[in-house]
């Protein structure tokens, strides 16, 4: 016999509602553990159906534990639902899980066992509970070395997040350097990151603009060298001008302070992701008219 207590304990498991807990209950004759992968199952069959949406909206997230750090972005459809508890649970589950381990591939983050089998399936399990598509779209783990300091940053409640690595500085200058990356979008710590070709299709265009502006080629050539300087000051975070204190650029404030900016990871909610376009008028209409 399927007991209420059976049903809210299940429940308490697996955060599915109670009509389903009693489905699974009386689907596996009352066996916990099997209703608990019944669920599951079901879980994955709602979650494929979700698999076609857009996943634009999220959170960025940095978790600190001392030399390592990790930074995640986890995307839902809805901005409402990145602010969700349970979605923040998930997202912090999902870091704890990176950092205690070496994980180099998202792969290989889905695979990792946690509490209730593997991140793959708590992601599939809260898809199901929470009703949009959910999913970890990428990760970065950092370990530093003694004398260097992790700069963390989170802007607008995880629309971004950045983590810059930066040594012989104090906290507040890495953090410092973070909230400027987290403003500016630098691609790049510095310009020797810079891939040659991306350098040389710059170069091509420049040297076009200066032609087309009526330039002789070899005044148009030292155009293009002070314009390729300036192109580093936009893209490179060691090269761009301090927001705090545009007379120097980042790379002078942290050596002032007698460090060196080692790495930095950006990521903002999102980026490079199509959205779908809504029209809210549109669907109330749909609706009221349906």
């Amino acid at each position: 016999m399927i007991t209420a207590a059976m049903v809210k304990e299940l429940r308490d498991l697996t955060n599915a509602g109670l009509s389903d807990c009693k489905k699974a209950l009386e689907a596996t004759n009352g066996n916990k553990e099997e209703a608990i992968n019944w669920l599951r199952e079901k879980g994955i069959a709602k979650a494929a159906k979700k698999s076609d949406r857009i996943a634009a909206e999220g959170m960025a997230a940095i978790l600190v534990k001392g030399n390592d750090a990790a930074i995640i972005e986890v995307n839902s459809e809805t901005d409402f639902v990145a602010k969700n508890d349970t979605f923040k649970a998930l997202v912090n589950e999902i870091l704890e899980a990176i950092i205690n381990s070496d994980a180099k591939t998202l792969e290989e983050v889905l695979e990792l066992k946690i509490s209730e089998g593997t991140v793959n399936d708590l992601i599939i399990s809260k898809t199901a509970t929470i009703g949009e598509k959910l999913s970890l779209r990428r990760f970065n783990k950092v370990t530093k070395k003694d004398n260097e300091t992790f700069g963390s940053y989170i802007h607008m409640g995880g629309k971004i997040a950045v983590l810059t690595v930066v040594s012989d500085v104090t906290e507040e200058v890495a953090k410092d350097i973070s909230m400027h990356a987290a403003a500016m979008k630098p691609l790049y710590v510095t310009k020797e990151e810079v891939p040659a070709e991306e350098i040389e299709k710059e170069r091509v265009v420049l040297k076009e603009q200066a032609m087309n502006e009526g330039k002789p080629a070899e005044i148009a050539e030292k155009m293009v060298e002070g314009r390729i300087r300036k192109y580093y000051e936009e893209i490179c975070l060691e090269e761009q001008a301090f927001v705090k204190e545009p007379s120097m650029s980042v790379g002078k404030y942290a050596s002032n302070n007698g460090g060196k900016i080692v790495s930095m990871t950006r990521f903002e909610v999102g980026e490079g992701i199509e959205k779908k376009e809504e029209n809210f008028a549109e669907e109330v209409a749909k609706q009221i008219n349906g």
